[in-house]
């Protein structure tokens, strides 16, 4: 079959497309064709060696949807090792059934981020009816599903953006007010009445992190899910003291789905509101998985929106 590896660590350059063994089920695993594949910027993250998935040499990825060759059950999955592949072999408790009647390209499109973004607005910070939070990289796979779910439960949104085509799509998912990452604390500020916003959700990181700290409310949550520019400095906690007695949290996907009853009930709560209508999923680029490389060229390289998808 055919699969994307990584011999080593490093670039967009050490992906490989190329045949490799079948998967061979064991300890009750499922053999899986694979229908699409999810991209998200752990990949990144795995591909550089930041203690994120496998170790080199290995097949990519961890995140998909497909049809289980001995039962015919279409499922989606976003923790499976080795994804970036016509097959895998998995742990049935790491499924999800896909509902009756969704693709499953929009299943694996909003698995992983859209349970990020329910995660992030009903736990993370639970956002209340008039709260005003600012959502980086609005225009993102999580971005536009976060201003979704945010605007559905009474929230406002301060989405922050690269681009003007970014920042339209933002305001599409119902950003409220959309800026500039250039300054944007002092204008969150100015929105939001002088009072501060109630919690920032960063999956930016290094660039962002310490200019958030001056955007929020007294008692308010700083949330860094993510790091696409890098790991945040060292945090001295004492300026969690001077900028108003801050919390912040450095959430994962795993913990809030670390057992298959978490998952799989995370998953119909996002599901539901795929399937009401309440949330549109954007997938912003199809390519093929033999082109892997170059989609993670265009995700580092910010030229991405919504959710990217590969095709075996």
């Amino acid at each position: 079959m055919k699969a994307v590896v990584f011999e080593r660590n490093g670039g967009p350059e050490v992906l490989e497309y190329k045949d490799v063994a079948e998967p061979s089920p064991r300890d009750g695993q499922v053999l899986i064709d694979v229908e699409v594949v999810g991209v998200n910027f752990r990949d990144v993250y795995e591909r550089l060696g930041h203690d994120y998935g496998s170790k080199p040499p290995a097949i990519i990825g961890v995140e998909g949807a497909g049809t289980v060759t001995q039962t015919g059950e279409r499922v989606v999955w976003m923790s499976v090792p080795s994804s970036y592949a016509e097959r895998v072999a998995a742990d049935p408790n790491l499924l999800v059934p896909i509902p009756d009647g969704m693709p499953g390209e929009v299943a694996a499109a909003v698995l992983m981020q859209g349970m990020t973004a329910h995660y992030l607005a009903f736990d993370s910070y639970p956002i209340q009816k008039g709260d005003w939070v600012i959502v980086h990289a609005g225009a993102g796979g999580v971005g536009l599903l976060l201003t979704q779910i945010a605007k559905m439960i009474g929230g406002r949104v301060i989405a922050t953006t690269s681009s003007d085509a970014k920042a339209k799509l933002a305001r599409e998912a119902g950003a409220d007010e959309v800026l500039k990452y250039e300054g944007f604390a002092e204008r969150a500020r100015e929105i939001s009445g002088g009072k501060g916003v109630a919690a920032v959700y960063d999956g930016v990181g290094k660039t962002t992190f310490y200019e958030g700290l001056k955007a929020i409310r007294p008692f308010g949550r700083m949330i860094v899910y993510g790091s696409s520019s890098g790991q945040p400095d060292p945090l001295p906690v004492m300026l969690l003291a001077k900028s108003g007695s801050l919390y912040v949290q450095r959430p994962t996907i795993n913990t809030y789905t670390r057992t298959p009853e978490l998952l799989r009930d995370r998953a119909r709560r996002v599901f539901e509101l795929v399937q009401r209508g309440k949330l549109n999923v954007q997938i912003g680029g199809r390519y093929p998985l033999s082109e892997a490389r170059q989609a993670h060229e265009d995700l580092e390289a910010r030229k991405t929106t919504g959710k990217i998808l590969l095709e075996p």
